[in-house]
């Protein structure tokens, strides 16, 4: 796990001292080991900060140059089958890092060698004969890569952070306005779009070619194309399959020269990743959990519990609210544009205590959208049918005239276009904006959101609505949300966090897994559940889902009060000309007046117009 970067600039409009500053922009993600590559006229080079996992030697450090001289590589993240690809290739190391094996797939496969790569990776090569740079990102998008492209000018970047080093891409970053309106929509800014018109995210499953002056970017993976016409709903043969598959992919992601463990909730997911890795382990694996000592937000008793049935070496950190409260600011911070989702918070706060003890840790994301956890899939279905197609007008309106709990509901049932159904249905499921809602608190100029693809998937087999609304989870949320949170958040304490449930393979028999082993009998992640179960006792999990969560409503009314003070105030709106003063006013009210579930929507709206005065927007 590191930090990458690069350029190619003819005109040497970016040059090394560019490379330099970014670089070291991002000495968070590799504190232990730093080098820097530039070709002879430096018109192209690389940067790395390395944190050492796999081969702790000063070989294995990068830049590091092929074999046969031609080649040279950066790269963050992990390939976790390298010692089979380098069997297959016949191919004899002179270290014990994937990152050799990374590099010399490459001078034999070309382009190729990265359908052989099962991990999390970011990857740039530079060809010193042809004076090109390839790129490659994981199937999923695990591992970050951010770049800017223009008039014969190229750099690339692990954060935004870095990028914003450079002189060029300072001069040319404007705000992209549409990311806005999609910002207050869903929490997030989705791929490959950032908040910056000039600086893009490079795709996920794809390769990409920068060479005399030109990027081209193609797709090597496309997770709708491995839906096939048949899904697997054989109980006892999809169990098996899926136990197979979460041992191999636990054990190769356990490939580690330094001290790992895993996060432990004592949910679903996290137990289960954390069953079969101590399965796997031949001593007591070390767990990590956290809880506020505030009764209502601990959970880690359940964790503990788990840990105890287990025999794992357990670290349980009990923090207070105000532990929370401080990580706030380095939060907000952290995340190079705006980026609403507060369970960062939480996440930041474990991954600070567990570098204390490891130096990697395994994680459970990616179980709730592969294996329909949320209860959007629910609400896709219901939608859908036709009674609430018909009636959802008066639904609505009617929902409206209850008590909260209904007052949110009204939302989900107030659409205009079935066109986008799939992010209505996910941005009232974490109580932001609707489109309704931002053309009536933006201006006009704001109102041009960015299109998320949510044309029905055209599929070897007919998907049903649960199934298209866990695609999209995938394809976005999951993608800009949940693992850039995971990502900037463990980095950000140099811990690298690893992801069984996103081995490809793993995904790829999810989605060909029959929706009734997914939810049974109004049981979420029915199959996922019934393989933990062969590790640890049923009774323990039988609770509502809850998650870590953290008392946002209380913390906007006291202890934050002055994000909204500081940043919703009639002046700072005006100023920043986004959003209509009297409508923010109105929603503060409804929100002081004890509408609760608007939270989310004042927490974003603050930390937009936050992001935009800290960054001098407007220009």
């Amino acid at each position: 796990m590191c930090g990458i970067s690069g350029f190619h600039s003819a005109s040497r409009a970016i040059t090394g001292a560019d490379l330099c500053a970014i670089n070291q922009a991002l000495a968070h993600r590799g504190p232990d080991a730093e080098g820097i590559y530039l070709n002879e006229n430096e018109t192209a080079g690389l940067a790395h900060r390395r944190l050492s996992i796999i081969d702790l030697s000063a070989a294995a450090n990068q830049p590091m140059r092929s074999a046969c001289g031609r080649y040279l590589i950066v790269f963050n993240g992990e390939v976790y089958n390298f010692r089979d690809i380098a069997r297959q290739l016949n191919i004899h190391p002179r270290t014990s890092s994937d990152t050799e094996i990374i590099l010399e797939a490459f001078a034999i496969k070309g382009m190729a060698c990265v359908h052989l790569f099962n991990g999390m990776f970011a990857i740039a090569i530079y060809d010193t004969a042809e004076d090109a740079i390839y790129l490659f990102r994981d199937r999923l998008g695990v591992k970050p890569l951010y770049y800017f492209a223009g008039n014969g000018n190229f750099c690339f970047a692990s954060e935004i952070k870095g990028l914003l080093q450079c002189a060029l891409v300072r001069s040319q970053n404007a705000l992209n306005e549409p990311a806005v309106f999609t910002f207050l929509n869903a929490g997030y800014i989705p791929g490959p779009h950032t908040i910056y018109s000039s600086i893009k995210k490079f795709p996920a499953g794809c390769v990409g070619v920068y060479k005399n002056g030109t990027l081209q970017i193609t797709p090597y993976w496309n997770l709708p194309e491995k839906i096939r016409g048949e899904t697997v709903s054989d109980y006892s043969a999809a169990k098996k399959q899926l136990h197979e598959l979460l041992t191999d992919a636990v054990r190769l992601r356990m490939i580690s020269d330094v001290p790992y463990g895993t996060f432990l909730s004592g949910g679903i997911d996290s137990s289960t990743v954390t069953a079969v890795a101590q399965r796997v382990s031949q001593q007591p694996l070390n767990t990590f959990s956290i809880g506020f000592r505030e009764a209502r937000y601990n959970e880690s008793e359940y964790a503990r519990a788990v840990a105890k049935h287990l025999g794992t070496h357990h670290h349980e950190f009990t923090v207070t609210e105000n532990d929370a409260l401080q990580l706030v600011e380095t939060m907000l911070d952290a995340y190079d544009e705006p980026y609403a989702d507060s369970s960062a918070i939480p996440t930041m706060l474990v991954s600070k205590l567990a570098r204390r003890h490891v130096t990697m840790v395994l994680s459970g994301d990616g179980g709730d959208e592969l294996f329909m956890g949320y209860g959007m899939y629910r609400w896709a279905e219901r939608l859908h049918h036709p009674l609430w197609r018909a009636l959802r007008r008066p639904v609505a309106a009617l929902l409206r005239m209850g008590h909260n709990r209904y007052k949110r509901a009204a939302g989900l049932f107030d659409f205009d276009s079935f066109q986008t159904i799939k992010s209505h249905i996910f941005s009232q499921e974490q109580y932001f904006f609707s489109e309704t809602e931002l053309h009536r608190l933006l201006f006009p100029r704001y109102i041009n959101p960015l299109l998320f693809d949510e044309q029905q998937i055209a599929a070897a087999r007919k998907l049903s609505p649960a199934e298209h609304q866990a695609l999209y989870d995938i394809r976005y949320y999951l993608r800009d949300d949940l693992l850039v949170k995971v990502d900037i958040a463990s980095m950000h304490y140099s811990l690298e966090v690893r992801t069984p449930f996103l081995d490809y393979r793993i995904v790829e028999f999810a989605v060909n897994l029959s929706p009734h082993l997914k939810i049974q009998h109004g049981t979420a992640k029915y199959l996922l559940k019934e393989v933990l179960y062969d590790y640890v006792p049923r009774q323990l999990f039988q609770r509502p889902k809850w998650g870590f969560a953290i008392p946002l409503p209380k913390w906007l009314r006291h202890e934050l009060s002055y994000l909204i003070c500081d940043y919703l105030n009639r002046d700072i709106v005006m100023q920043c000309g986004i959003a209509k003063p009297e409508a923010v006013q109105h929603l503060l009210h409804r929100f002081d007046r004890g509408e609760d579930y608007l939270y989310n929507r004042v927490w974003a709206l603050a930390i937009l117009h936050r992001w935009l005065i800290k960054n001098n927007y407007p220009r």
